[in-house]
């Protein structure tokens, strides 16, 4: 086998050891935030070494910190698709849509994301202050673009943000809540269509123009 096939292969078991670990991070964190879990227990449920888990992760503030900034990834993809040659109804469709899905496919990510929120983002305020604000900033002008184009009502694009934020995430954070009143969660296909056409009628029909 040559070098090349071995450094690969090395850099996909690597890759695939540290999966394992911010998967059972994600886990705990997520129930006990980050003063109430021990490596010892991530170690555990990753089925590692608490030495290999720190060879991966020098401490639990930095896996804690890998975590979180993955989670912004996957729950920032979604507004990164903002596009300025997009409709603004399809736009915010997709957005809806998509945010819903991830909502649906990662309650655990969504979960801590708010925990850490609620706890000041004592970890994550540069990054939500700096990369954040800038993408937010980059998409609004967008919002802007929409609106000067007779495709939206005139509204201030960060609180439209922070609507469709607040909506779609309270049936990941609140799932416990949505089961109890509604009998159901977002995996049942039957109540994710119907969760997403309401949410899209009720927040499109105030942001079309009259």
């Amino acid at each position: 086998m040559s070098n090349a096939n071995t450094t690969t292969r090395r850099t996909r078991a690597a890759t695939k050891k540290r999966r394992t670990i911010m998967s059972a991070a994600l886990e705990i964190f997520s129930q006990f935030g980050l003063h109430g879990t021990s490596l010892d227990r991530v170690a555990e449920l990753a089925d590692i070494s608490k030495t290999n888990l720190l060879y991966y992760f020098p401490s639990k503030e930095a896996l804690y910190i890998a975590v979180l900034e993955d989670i912004l990834d996957l729950w920032l993809a979604p507004l990164k698709a903002f596009e300025a040659d997009q409709h603004a109804k399809v736009a915010i469709e997709q957005y809806i849509y998509l945010k819903l899905t991830v909502s649906r496919d990662y309650p655990q990510a969504s979960k801590l994301f708010c925990l850490e929120m609620l706890q000041g983002a004592p970890l994550l305020n540069q990054t939500l202050s700096s990369s954040l604000k800038q993408l937010v900033d980059d998409k609004s002008a967008i919002i802007r673009d929409w609106i000067a184009a007779g495709q939206l009502a005139p509204i201030e694009p960060m609180h439209l943000l922070f609507i469709l934020w607040a909506t779609t995430q309270h049936y990941a954070d609140f799932g416990v809540q949505i089961a109890a009143i509604s009998g159901c969660t977002l995996n049942d296909p039957h109540f994710f269509q119907q969760t997403f056409d309401n949410l899209q009628r009720i927040i499109l029909q105030g942001l079309l123009p009259d």
